[in-house]
């Protein structure tokens, strides 16, 4: 269903907004008037962590961060958007302009209907659902409303094993995996990589294992993922701005003023480095052996194996990242011709590509 996913795209980002919009305007109509006041709102710090203010608001950047998180999917799909030197720049801009709005606005709304606050933070139905409850005063109402978050998990694995796969897919096709070629494949009849696809879904089994075995264990691997996004993130950074931002060509479609891109830069690697010490710490205290953050270990044993990759496999197959690709590979076309063919619809933002081309040869944008 490789051609469809254009289409979950556009029903994923209007499902989102409606529960938005929805969800907003129904608990702010039943909860009226008894709204929390504005200083508990804006002005109240509550800490029961253990930390001192300053690091436990520090710490709260992790659920801050993870709130617009996922920009970078458009660069793990890039091959397949048409006019992608321009248009995933602007998407990426879109994606944490969209998600600082709603995000902010959402969570504001929430605080000033959620109503006693200890009773929130205690309950067994979990933070948001007993908010909507609270708001509602109705069971069947706050089990609706808690449809629209829930169906946007759905949509949200299926952008990333989509993106996973992708990524995994074009890794390997660089030599970067054990058994590169066997991932690297695309299925000629599906047109998408089914290897790479079979090897996410697999991984992702594992995982859900593990959190039926060991929750600490499970929320390690997740909060080591959190690390190595913002590690990932930072590294290109500060390639480039080590190379004094000569890394990037100067004929680019898309180009930032030379101030902003460095202060962009700096500011990116400096969050990054506060952020992965900070990621490491421990939630509360005191620390217990299940309240432990053991996310270093989950990181330490990621680095382990891929060093080891590395100088076993890596170095002697890795040849990356291509640009001219003569061979199977998933690329955007993005003559004239083939829009005046319909191989597109759309302007090249990601819900509006009606499929990449694969198997054909090309040069990446």
């Amino acid at each position: 269903m490789n051609s469809a996913l254009p289409y979950v795209n556009k029903v994923a980002i209007t499902w989102s907004i409606a529960g938005f919009a929805i969800i907003s305007i129904t608990v702010l109509a039943r909860a009226a008037p008894n709204y929390s006041s504005g200083e508990f709102v804006f002005r109240s710090f509550i800490n029961e962590t253990g930390w001192p203010d300053g690091i436990a608001w520090l710490l709260g950047l992790l659920q801050g961060g993870l709130g617009l998180t996922g920009f970078d999917a458009v660069a793990h799909m890039i091959e397949e958007i048409p006019n992608a030197g321009i248009e995933g720049p602007k998407i990426m801009i879109y994606c944490v302009a969209i998600g600082t709005f709603t995000g902010f606005v959402f969570l504001t709304v929430l605080l000033f209907v959620a109503g006693d606050i200890d009773g929130v933070i205690s309950s067994p139905a979990g933070p948001l659902l007993q908010i909507l409850f609270n708001a509602t005063n109705s069971y069947a109402g706050a089990i609706c409303l808690l449809m629209f978050p829930l169906v946007c998990l759905l949509f949200a694995t299926i952008s990333i094993m989509t993106t996973s796969s992708r990524m995994t897919y074009a890794f390997a096709r660089d030599g970067g995996l054990p058994a590169s070629k066997l991932l690297a494949k695309v299925h000629p009849s599906l047109d998408l990589p089914l290897n790479a696809l079979y090897l996410t879904t697999a991984l992702v089994v594992i995982f859900g294992c593990i959190f039926l075995g060991s929750s600490s264990a499970f929320n390690a691997i997740i909060s080591a993922s959190v690390v190595a996004l913002g590690v990932s993130y930072a590294m290109p950074i500060a390639v480039n701005v080590l190379r004094r931002r000569r890394m990037l060509p100067a004929a680019r479609a898309f180009v930032l003023p030379e101030w902003f891109g460095w202060t962009a830069n700096l500011v990116g690697i400096a969050y990054v480095v506060v952020t992965t010490v900070l990621f490491l710490f421990p939630p509360a205290l005191p620390v217990t052996g299940s309240s432990m953050n053991y996310c270093v270990v989950a990181f330490a044993v990621v680095l382990v194996i891929s060093t080891v990759q590395w100088f076993v496999d890596g170095r002697r197959n890795f040849h990356g990242p291509r640009v001219e690709i003569d061979e199977t590979v998933l690329v955007a076309q993005q003559s004239a011709r083939q829009v005046d063919e319909g191989v597109y619809s759309g302007k090249g933002g990601v819900a509006e590509v009606e499929g990449g081309t694969l198997g054909r040869k090309g040069v990446l944008g």
